[in-house]
């Protein structure tokens, strides 16, 4: 399907309109460009970071199993339910933004404190859940940052090659095409005018 003839008013008005749009989209081609460097810039950043937390939640949840298991085998499971606290953790999260995209920039978690006295073990259990807990509030705000990045990319990418490979192009032949008709109707009114020039100083016949 052909694009649709853009609506361009005649004359040298039209010229006009199409050269403030013309300079219009190329400013803004610019921009979307610096926008995209600065994105990737950041998200090459966030990808090293996104590749550090899930490596820091496999490992401290690797660990906080293996002491679950010590604390149950050690005093069971009903130890462990009633070690459990009766409140949830809290989780904060603060953000940032790049070329006014808004992300999770880092997230922290404060955990309750313990409900009575633990063993040992169980204390170690809890301490390496906590970590874990950490670990995956990091790991889910890196992810998170990652992939509202990730997509403001990719739209940011579509809309530059909107506006470079479409726009300005039709612009730019839109604007050909009126200089090309103007010069073509100066050219048929100076040769209007040159013939009646030649016309009116031509000598009469019947002189």
């Amino acid at each position: 399907m052909s694009p649709r003839r853009l609506a361009v008013p005649p004359g040298r008005a039209g010229r006009l309109w199409l050269t403030r749009r013309l300079a219009v989209a190329r400013r803004g081609a610019d921009l979307l460009d610096r926008k995209l460097q600065v994105l990737r810039r950041e998200l090459d950043r966030r990808r090293d970071s996104a590749a550090r937390a899930a490596a820091e939640w496999e490992h401290r949840r690797a660990d906080a199993d293996g002491w679950l298991l010590r604390a149950a085998l050690l005093g069971g499971e009903r130890a462990i339910r009633l070690a459990a606290a009766d409140t949830f953790a809290e989780v904060m999260i603060s953000h940032a933004a790049t070329m006014g995209v808004r992300y999770p920039a880092d997230a922290t978690c404060a955990t309750p404190p313990p409900v009575g006295r633990d063993g040992p073990a169980l204390a170690a259990a809890r301490e390496a859940h906590c970590a874990a807990l950490a670990a995956a509030v990091q790991h889910a705000a890196a992810a998170e940052a990652l992939r509202v990045l990730e997509a403001e990319t990719v739209a940011t990418r579509y809309r530059l090659r909107a506006i470079r490979d479409r726009w300005i192009p039709r612009l730019e032949q839109a604007l050909a095409e009126a200089t090309f008709a103007i010069e073509e109707l100066e050219r048929a009114d100076a040769a209007r005018l040159r013939l009646a020039v030649t016309t009116r100083h031509r000598p009469s016949a019947a002189g």
